[in-house]
């Protein structure tokens, strides 16, 4: 697309700058109309320029056998450094959550095996002390029993 060479205009049709390089409202209203206008054409122009501009920076790789080559090879080349980064990622995830997981199981297991040898201990040790209450009871009536046995086998002795 040609480019229009710049060409002097008078003073009038020039938009007015403000020294930090703004452009200043237009003060008649025919000048407020003629910069609308301007404004209303210049955009789309604009745009078009942009758009072609970015479609040209798209298609330039490509316009050669080489140079599409080159650059399908970088993008070969691009999407296997990715996809190798994405892998070890997911190794190391996936290891650090294994390591995790088995630490995790590994305390659940010591603290199981701690519990079970504190109620193992209780149990024993109030296993031991019912057995002797028992015993200490048993040979308390059974002394009692036979003391009684042997009141009444005297009074009975003593009857005859």
């Amino acid at each position: 697309m040609p480019t229009q060479s710049k060409t002097s205009k008078s003073k009038s049709s020039k938009s007015k700058t403000s020294p930090n390089g703004a452009v200043e409202a237009p003060s008649s209203p025919a000048d407020r109309a003629k910069s609308a206008a301007e404004a209303a054409v210049d955009v789309p122009v604009g745009v078009v320029l942009e758009v072609g501009d970015r479609v040209a920076e798209l298609v330039e790789p490509f316009t050669g056998r080489e140079s599409a080559e080159r650059q399908l090879k970088s993008y070969r080349t691009s999407l296997r450094r990715s996809v190798k980064r994405t892998e070890r990622r997911g190794h190391s995830a996936r290891r650090k959550a294994t390591t995790e997981a088995r630490k995790t199981r590994n305390r659940v297991e010591r603290e199981a095996r701690k519990r079970r040898r504190n109620v193992e201990t209780t149990l024993k040790r109030n296993r031991k002390e019912v057995e002797q209450r028992v015993r200490k009871t048993l040979d308390d009536r059974t002394s009692r029993a036979q003391d009684l046995v042997d009141q009444v086998g005297e009074q009975l002795s003593s009857l005859r």
